[in-house]
């Protein structure tokens, strides 16, 4: 465990793949130590210059024991230690690309739970743990363009990432007037080359209208490298002013 202030801690989510796992690499390259809780856990993570790793296997459909495991772990922590500390709510899945009326409630309801339950019962867990933890606390939830323009056949990803967007900004008036209150902001990190690109490129264009939009979006390389999109983020997380704005954009 660290031995003095100056360490700082996070908590993340969808650490194993994608841009997930580029900022879990990058943190640890960076000596922060890290908390990361995936569906799967990754053997390419390794703690750095002597920063705590841990990974925590857990499928964030079922995120209520995961957020009781969060609050429990924050509080055993000694506060004092961290200069600063801040969740990541990372995780997000896409259902499959097809109209409403041909939805399978099933995969409506696992969208739902990863893309704004889980993002939420989180924060919430974070916020009760840490509300007396002396150093800068940061939520910061990685939100979507679809979560302010709508997209056929993708309701419950866009609905999502809406409701990310809007938790976000009563959470940021909940916190204004506490002492030490969180700072919040759901950040669109722009397009990325995920898996998740990749699934919006071979859906059924019968069933999905903008595959082609996707797929010309890949052929013309306007997609950001998991890694750059990485660093993009991280550094808008480390910025002063991080939170003045609780709805943001990394391309400004």
């Amino acid at each position: 465990m660290p031995k003095n202030n100056s360490q700082h801690l996070t908590i993340l989510t969808g650490a194993s793949r994608g841009m997930g796992l580029a900022m879990a690499g990058q943190l640890l390259a960076a000596g922060q130590s890290l908390v990361c809780i995936s569906r799967q856990t990754n053997p390419q993570l390794a703690a750095q210059n002597g920063a705590l790793l841990e990974q925590w296997q857990h499928d964030l459909g079922d995120a209520a024991p995961v957020a009781a495991r969060l609050g429990q772990w924050l509080r055993q922590q000694d506060a004092a230690q961290w200069a600063s500390v801040s969740l990541i709510n990372n995780a997000g899945i896409l259902a499959r690309l097809t109209p409403l009326r041909d939805a399978e409630a099933v995969d409506l309801a696992q969208a739902l739970r990863v893309g704004l339950e889980a993002p939420m019962q989180l924060t919430a867990a974070f916020l009760d743990a840490t509300r007396s933890w002396p150093g800068q606390r940061r939520v910061l939830n990685i939100s979507s363009g679809l979560g302010r323009r709508a997209m056929a056949a993708s309701a419950a990803y866009c609905a999502a990432k809406a409701g990310m967007d809007h938790f976000s900004r009563c959470v940021a008036l909940d916190e204004a007037d506490q002492p030490n209150g969180a700072k919040i902001c759901s950040l669109a990190p722009g397009v990325i080359d995920t898996d998740m690109q990749a699934q919006l490129r071979g859906a059924d264009s019968a069933a999905f209208a903008d595959r082609e939009a996707f797929a010309n979006l890949h052929r013309s390389g306007q997609l950001t490298s998991p890694s750059d999109a990485a660093a993009r983020v991280l550094a808008y997380l480390a910025q002063p002013d991080f939170g003045s704005q609780p709805v943001a954009d990394v391309r400004g």
